[in-house]
């Protein structure tokens, strides 16, 4: 099965169970918003989807890539940001691209790299080591790493936290673009108003589980503001 396919999944920590029995699908060719306030789970499932942590129970699929049985396949398949960290502190945004480049193996990838930098308004600092950039910068250079390789599934947890108007309008377009080429796109937030500009669906958790998935029109508007204030109450 392509796309995101999520089943039975429970993380623990311990006692903690941080996911709880989630189960969601997210098809190729639409963008879906992971929804809920902090601690809900989201980010947690999408570590689990980009392989970058172990599912305690469950079963996980990218691309149709079991990410257990098949890390290195699942990764490949991905295109992941995720919420904090990821950067090299001493590497520049440029080098960061190289270093993924290589490793998979992308020939012919430099003009991309300098369009997304480009529209990312980070073209000035690409040779600058990220130490010194603040949070929106690093948001979105881990944006353009993550959408370079014009992943099959991308996975964006919380791409738009900190981040400029200039950068949140280049994250929607990358998430459009993906979305039209066929690809899989989960955009993790708690911003229910910018979700709702380009996803086609919404997840919404609350401590650990699903407790909705909904098409997007329906949480627009103030009507729809209302209806995901319910849904996280």
């Amino acid at each position: 099965m392509s796309g995101l396919s999520v089943e039975g999944l429970v993380v623990r920590f311990g006692p903690v169970v941080a996911v709880d029995d989630v189960t969601l699908r997210a098809g190729a060719g639409r963008a879906t918003a992971l929804l809920g306030r902090n601690g809900a789970g989201k980010s947690t499932t999408l570590r689990v989807a980009s392989g970058v942590l172990p599912p305690t129970a469950g079963r996980v699929t990218v691309d149709g890539v079991d990410v257990v049985e098949d890390p290195l396949g699942a990764k490949r398949a991905v295109g992941y940001c995720p919420d904090v960290g990821g950067l090299v502190p001493r590497a520049t945004p440029w080098e960061h691209l190289e270093l993924s480049a290589r490793l998979r193996g992308l020939r012919g990838w430099e003009p991309r790299a300098r369009e997304l930098l480009r529209r990312f308004d980070l073209d000035d600092v690409a040779d600058r080591v990220t130490a010194g950039f603040s949070h929106g910068m690093g948001r979105r250079t881990s944006v353009v790493l993550a959408a370079l390789h014009e992943p099959r599934v991308l996975l964006l947890d919380e791409p738009f936290d900190g981040v400029d108007p200039t950068g949140v309008d280049a994250t929607l377009e990358v998430v459009r673009e993906a979305r039209d080429r066929g690809a899989t796109v989960v955009v993790c937030t708690h911003l229910r108003d910018l979700a709702v500009q380009v996803c086609d669906e919404a997840v919404v958790m609350r401590g650990g589980r699903v407790v909705a998935t909904t098409p997007v029109p329906a949480l627009r508007g103030e009507e729809g503001a209302r209806a995901y204030r319910d849904l996280l109450a």
